[in-house]
């Protein structure tokens, strides 16, 4: 059993003791903290919240939407949803803030609540503070019986979320129409089976091929949308009877895409992609995450535009965002941040620029993907015990490539010509993660391998 209280949110394996798992008591005790947080930072008294389809969501979602009503909150309840499509909800509905019930890409036995803020986006450091403290010492105080939340349930927010796609003015319907698209999508049985197909016939595609697309919360593979778990996608593709490939994981924050030969395009270019389509149509910055791919910043120099690296995490990658009036973001998980849609990591947006992208350049998915510069990156940890000093180990790092650019907002990155490594370190264990990207994957390793090496010495040294 897990239960990980972070200024994010709260998650945790279903069942077990209190406190040590995601019960009935610490999703009660969680969301009246967070409905105390909203009552004294909002005049809203509104509350949106959505779910994918895994098994515990509907028993979550009730714990949570009955607690809420407690606190004498008002509960709009979206049902079946997506992460974005609760974000795009929260300022339409004028509410307080949201939550959605989704442990994102975790297996099946975990469920999660994701924050939101008024604006419906993710609560910040501080904010998130705060409902942990809550939380904590029980600083919540539920209504009287008069006083009480009232509850309605609204279910027409994807189509909505659709047609706000099908709005924006860079998604051109009538080219992704023109190009006949067959495309296959795995929507690992949740609510992107549900969404994905319908915008993509809103879209205009010609044939679309539902594989998964039950949202019954049984993941049929693992649901991070990586490579080695897209094995039964890949070969729908491979005899070329599809353009394209499309998958996304349980709450359609992050996206990823397969060639039509059943090669993958890559879940680090799915930004990349996009970006460089937004910024042959309008000039202006682009940040993603210390660990995601240089290609970015290739392509939006190319452009000539400007591009800067955030610390990891949705969050921080918002804040750079507006910080540099960026007009396209992210991360390199697949995830699509596009201010003129939401401030908020978004499948279904990112669908519709890349289909319009794909459209408008007129060849194959795999002559797309060779179009941009390609990199590897190499992903690697090291285990420590508790008692090593990691943020020693950091300093010295630093010290050691004092001569080579070396940013240190969120751990140690340094820069070299065409390749880069970055350590960070885990919050709630004792490991460092090494990232490294360079122009071949026996490179990435071989630079990871040299850091991993140098932490080795640093820590047998101070033996």
């Amino acid at each position: 059993m897990a239960l990980i209280k972070s200024i994010s949110g709260i998650r945790g394996t279903i069942g077990g003791k209190p406190g040590e798992g995601l019960t009935p008591l610490d999703i009660v005790k969680f969301s009246a903290a967070y409905g105390a947080w909203v009552l004294e930072n909002s005049d809203q008294k509104k509350i949106v919240i959505g779910r994918d389809a895994r098994l515990s969501g509907g028993m979550v979602t009730q714990l949570v939407s009955q607690t809420l009503l407690g606190m004498g909150l008002d509960v709009i309840d979206l049902g079946l949803s997506t992460t974005p499509t609760v974000e795009l909800a929260v300022p339409r509905e004028k509410a307080g803030g949201g939550i959605i019930v989704t442990a994102s890409h975790n297996p099946i036995q975990w469920n999660a609540l994701k924050l939101l803020n008024h604006r419906g986006e993710f609560i910040s450091d501080s904010e998130g503070q705060e409902v942990l403290q809550k939380a904590a010492t029980d600083d919540f105080k539920f209504a009287v019986v008069r006083k009480l939340g009232s509850y309605t349930r609204k279910e027409d927010y994807l189509d909505l979320h659709i047609q706000h796609v099908l709005d924006l003015e860079l998604v051109d319907r009538e080219a992704i129409a023109e190009r006949k698209f067959k495309i296959v999508v795995d929507g690992v049985n949740s609510t992107g089976g549900l969404a994905v197909p319908r915008l993509l016939k809103a879209l205009g595609v010609a044939q679309v091929v539902e594989l998964y697309c039950e949202p019954n919360g049984e993941f049929p593979h693992n649901p991070e949308p990586l490579p080695e778990h897209l094995r039964d996608i890949a070969l729908k593709l491979e005899n070329g009877d599809f353009d394209l490939g499309i998958v996304v994981d349980p709450d359609v924050d992050r996206l990823a895409f397969l060639n039509e030969d059943g090669s993958f395009f890559g879940e680090e270019y799915t930004l990349v992609a996009v970006a460089d389509y937004v910024l042959s149509q309008k000039l202006g910055n682009t940040v993603s995450n210390l660990s995601s791919t240089r290609a970015l910043r290739d392509v939006t120099e190319k452009r000539g535009a400007q591009y800067q690296a955030a610390a990891v995490g949705e969050v921080n990658v918002v804040k750079q965002m507006k910080a540099s009036a960026a007009i396209i973001g992210g991360e390199g998980n697949g995830g699509i941040i596009y201010p003129e849609s939401h401030y908020g990591r978004d499948a279904l947006v990112g669908i519709g620029l890349f289909l319009t992208h794909l459209a408008k350049f007129g060849k194959t998915a795999s002559r797309l993907r060779a179009s941009y510069p390609n990199y590897f990156i190499s992903k690697n940890k090291i285990e420590l015990t508790p008692s090593i000093d990691v943020d020693g180990i950091l300093d010295r790092i630093k010290w050691k490539y004092r001569n080579y650019p070396v940013n240190t907002i969120d751990g140690v990155k340094i820069d070299f010509d065409k390749e880069w490594v970055h350590l960070r370190k885990s919050n709630t264990e004792p490991i460092i993660r090494i990232y490294s990207e360079s122009e071949t994957s026996a490179t990435a390793d071989h630079l990871a391998k040299k850091i991993m090496s140098d932490i080795k010495e640093i820590i047998a040294e101070k033996n």
